[in-house]
């Protein structure tokens, strides 16, 4: 991960722990990449299978082509970290460019 990239993990890591964030359970960690062509999108989407839980892609209204790969992980700065690593060592080649990551949390209720 280059280090811009941990410093926006590290933030981002903190905020859902400031949130109540459950880092005990495992989650669906999304991770974005976008494309300019469609079959780039799924050839990086085919060499994570059996890794994810989910991989859609999506034409964007710009022409692009987005991937959101979902992989079932406990949301840790390594894991999240060497992940994005591996899937910007797929997206790259095949044209694409990672856009980041994200989980859906549900707060917890006051």
């Amino acid at each position: 991960m280059s280090s811009q990239n941990d410093d926006i993990s590290s933030n981002v890591l903190r905020q859902m722990k400031a949130g109540g964030f459950d880092f005990s359970q495992i989650h669906p960690i999304e991770f974005y990449a976008v494309f300019p062509n469609e079959d780039g999108a799924r050839r990086a989407a085919g060499q994570f299978r059996g890794e994810s839980l989910n991989a859609q892609v999506r034409e964007r209204d710009d022409g692009g082509w987005d991937l959101e790969l979902s992989k079932i992980m406990y949301a840790t700065y390594r894991g999240i970290g060497a992940f994005e690593e591996a899937f910007e060592g797929v997206v790259g080649p095949l044209g694409g460019e990672v856009e980041g990551w994200g989980v859906k949390h549900e707060r917890p209720r006051a």
